[in-house]
């Protein structure tokens, strides 16, 4: 077997091999002896047909399957052994007929290789990028205190209503005079919240109210933007909901009100865990500290998107062999067409390059990415959603069982490879760049990411 690649546009080339008799016949004997020897064939004893019976039979279909096999293994290795950047994978020489495999050996078959672009981008104490210290403010830790009050509240009754209560009553229709409708609309236990209410005047009639009370409003105009909320309320369908215009009495059985946690040791313990923390001082040092653990991440990040901005501002435009791209991203694509391939392309190679400069820099920076680091970045990623439910301080152990459930998913596993590279890279590249320290607030931080 001969093996050639022509590059002289560096970007792109042409792999031509020539397969020879000699190449796969001893594979095909092979594959036809095991299927003789297998073979069940009427008149004959098993593996006893001739095999020149198994030849005609299946001689064609091996020869294709062994010279398919035999060319990509001898592809892959030629592109391995001569450290050939590919991009994609190779595609059919384009304007070449279909090889013939029933006529004769030797036969050529030829392919377009997209080769990666060479990158020149070394970074060093001479590239000055900035890096933003998020600072932590007592209104940052007094909204997550607040937070934590609320999460660890509860309802508790009260006699009369202000805004956000919750109220319980049962709810009965009215004539068009005023009076109870014999046989109309009613609901015990109706529970309602006129805050949510849409009109003020329709809200304004449960303010004060206390248990006992009847209070006439109409459902129709306190929603009159949707029948989804009067349909719940009056418990009816949407189409008949669509259909009520009448007033109704509610009388006021009983009004509950949400009250946040006190800030007490009972909070803090249920935050940080039975004796974390002692006092209020003790409490909100911890949350700071929690906070600007949150942000440092945030910082990092903002630090990686701006060593990106100014990488590929110092690349430039970077070329690539875009028809054959193209023809791997529809080829990648199969379910979509022309259109989409030129739609999206330009962002896809635009992320292509990144991934190609980033690749650059884990080499430069000699970054390793162990199993232990995509681990640690899938129990980060569990430590996170169940803080999104107030849950700060859930067990090792049960951090581990998730986050190895996360790992045998293939789907998340190159997401969580990929973090773990930025993660490394983050902290490899603040050591080789000039960092350009800045102190920030929070929100004028989230002001540069709008």
């Amino acid at each position: 077997m001969n093996i050639t690649f022509d590059n002289p546009e560096k970007i792109s080339g042409v792999l031509t091999i020539v397969v020879e008799e000699a190449d796969y016949q001893d594979n095909v004997r092979k594959t036809l002896n095991e299927y003789r020897k297998k073979a069940n064939i009427p008149g004959f004893r098993p593996g006893q047909a001739p095999i020149g019976m198994i030849k005609r039979q299946l001689g064609p279909q091996v020869k294709v399957d062994a010279i398919n096999k035999l060319v990509g293994e001898k592809l892959y290795e030629y592109i391995k052994e001569n450290k050939i950047n590919m991009l994609g994978e190779p595609m059919p020489h384009l304007g070449e007929e279909p090889v013939d495999l029933d006529a004769p050996a030797p036969y050529t078959l030829k392919f377009d290789i997209a080769v990666a672009p060479e990158m020149d981008i070394k970074l060093t104490k001479r590239n000055k990028i900035a890096y933003y210290n998020i600072t932590v403010d007592d209104k940052m830790i007094d909204q997550q205190i607040d937070a934590y009050a609320s999460r660890g509240g509860a309802y508790e009754k009260v006699d009369s209503y202000e805004d956000n209560d919750m109220l319980k009553g049962d709810l009965r229709e009215l004539n068009a005079d005023g009076s109870t409708k014999e046989g109309g609309i009613t609901v015990s236990e109706a529970v309602l919240m006129p805050a949510y209410m849409k009109v003020d005047e329709q809200k304004a009639l449960f303010q004060g109210c206390k248990v006992g009370d009847i209070i006439t409003f109409n459902p129709k105009k306190a929603y009159p933007e949707s029948s989804v909320e009067v349909s719940s309320l009056l418990k009816i369908t949407k189409e008949e909901a669509e259909k009520v215009e009448a007033n109704f009495t509610f009388q006021v059985t009983e009004i509950t009100r949400y009250k946040k946690h006190a800030i007490d040791q009972e909070l803090f313990d249920q935050t940080f865990g039975e004796g974390t923390v002692k006092n209020e001082k003790e409490f909100r040092e911890k949350i700071a500290e929690n906070l600007k653990q949150q942000l440092d991440v945030n910082a990092e990040y903002r630090f990686l998107a701006d060593v990106r901005a100014y990488v590929e501002k110092k690349l430039g435009t970077v070329k690539y062999a875009d028809d054959i791209m193209k023809r791997i991203m529809l080829a990648n694509n199969k379910d979509k067409d022309q259109k989409f391939v030129d739609d999206n392309y330009e962002a896809s190679i635009k992320e292509l390059t990144w991934h190609l400069a980033k690749n650059h820099l884990l080499e430069q920076c000699e970054v390793k990415i162990e199993d232990a680091d995509v681990k640690e970045v899938a129990k980060e990623m569990t430590r996170m959603q169940f803080a999104q439910y107030g849950m700060s301080n859930i067990p090792e152990e049960y951090i581990e069982q998730y986050s190895e459930e996360m790992l045998k998913k293939p789907e998340q596993v190159d997401q969580l490879v990929n973090q773990a590279a930025d993660r490394k890279l983050m902290k490899a590249l603040k050591d080789v760049v000039a960092l350009d320290t800045k102190d920030i607030t929070y929100d004028d931080f989230s002001k540069l990411n709008a």
